[in-house]
């Protein structure tokens, strides 16, 4: 019912997962992360605390072979699909006997794909192409992966909801949890492309490309990044009229009075004085 693709990026050391199905929320469903432990993906008729058990394990020092091995093993979980992935980049998969048709898994360097309830047997191979050919940011990969798969057929009952998640493959620390990006697309008709929207969106944000921002943020904010791209290209009369939209709005004027002493947006508000 559901297909996703973890994997380790070798450059950076990050973990990532990217999954779609056609049930609510999957994002809440499949993935069990934590940063500088590793990933896991529980999918099919899978129980629903089975994530966090393994995912402890791998904390404790279990291999993902050893994980995978163990659930295949176990009577109650006949009909779940597994895949783990350690901050090594290990990686070890099962999908087990009872699991729903079509449905397998396919193992990479430091990369896992797998699903159930497939469309066609291409799903699969599809998004295991992509991520391997696929250059860019972890990120990136994952969401190509997905994409090749939903494009090959993704679910066989269609589509609804899909997720991304990256953390880093070192521990979390008081100054940084380690997430990198945490995003979910929970019900929509398109749930893989509105979630590289949204990937297109945070890495917006992350550049401070306000020219997009200033296009794609929500109403109000977009003011606020059209001020800050003219006055960065030096177009200093749409500055202002940005500027002065956004002063006719309560919320945001009170805000931007607030954030006079910013250093970030000194220069663009002097030029309401």
């Amino acid at each position: 019912m559901t297909f996703s693709v973890l994997a380790r990026d070798p450059a950076t050391g990050d973990l990532g997962i990217a999954v779609s199905s056609c049930i609510l929320a999957v994002g809440r469903a499949v993935p069990s992360v934590r940063p500088g432990v590793g990933i896991v993906a529980v999918q099919a008729r899978s129980r629903r605390g089975l994530g966090g058990t393994l995912l402890a394990a791998l904390a404790e020092g279990s291999s993902p072979e050893e994980l995978v091995r163990r659930a295949s093993h176990a009577a109650e979980d006949v009909d779940r699909q597994v895949a783990v992935l350690d901050a090594a980049g290990q990686v070890a998969a099962d999908t087990g006997r009872g699991s729903m048709p079509v449905s397998g898994h396919l193992l990479g360097e430091g990369f896992s794909v797998q699903g159930n309830m497939l469309a066609s047997a291409d799903v699969l191979p599809a998004m295991s192409q992509a991520f391997s050919v696929t250059g860019g940011s972890l990120a990136d990969r994952l969401l190509a992966a997905l994409t090749a798969g939903q494009d090959a057929g993704g679910d066989l009952r269609g589509r609804q909801s899909a997720a991304l998640h990256v953390v880093s493959g070192g521990p979390a620390t008081d100054d940084d949890d380690g997430v990198r990006l945490d995003l979910r697309v929970d019900d929509s008709g398109d749930p893989v492309a509105q979630l590289r929207m949204l990937r297109n969106l945070q890495r917006a944000y992350d550049e401070r490309d306000y020219e997009t921002l200033a296009v794609f943020a929500p109403e109000g904010a977009r003011d606020l990044y059209a001020a800050l791209a003219a006055s960065r290209r030096g177009d200093r009369a749409a500055a202002r009229s940005a500027l002065e939209s956004m002063r006719a709005r309560p919320g945001w004027s009170a805000w931007l009075a607030s954030m006079a002493g910013d250093s970030r947006l000194a220069g663009v508000s002097r030029l309401l004085d």
